[in-house]
């Protein structure tokens, strides 16, 4: 579909998902390199939320959903919403 709007995945930090699970989670799932997902987990860390790259709404959709379910089944209350790309 042309002209199809494109989303971000927004990572949230917060007190408690270890820096480390958040790396091994923009590895995973978004498909960085260690070097990459260090950079991003840090700007997440610093600045509250990040995100890398834009999505049709369904790959968002699913990527958050997996994110959400890996940071659930290992205890970690990782926040990932969708944004608007700009």
């Amino acid at each position: 579909m042309p002209n199809e709007p494109l989303y971000n995945v927004v990572l949230h930090n917060d007190d408690v998902t270890p820096m480390e699970f958040v790396v091994q989670v923009l590895q995973r799932f978004i498909g960085l390199d260690y070097e990459e997902a260090i950079k991003l987990m840090l700007r997440i860390h610093h600045e509250g939320k990040a995100s890398h790259g834009a999505y049709t709404l369904e790959q968002a959709e699913a990527t958050i959903a997996g994110i959400l379910a890996f940071a659930h089944e290992h205890n970690h209350p990782l926040g990932c919403t969708l944004e608007e790309a700009r």
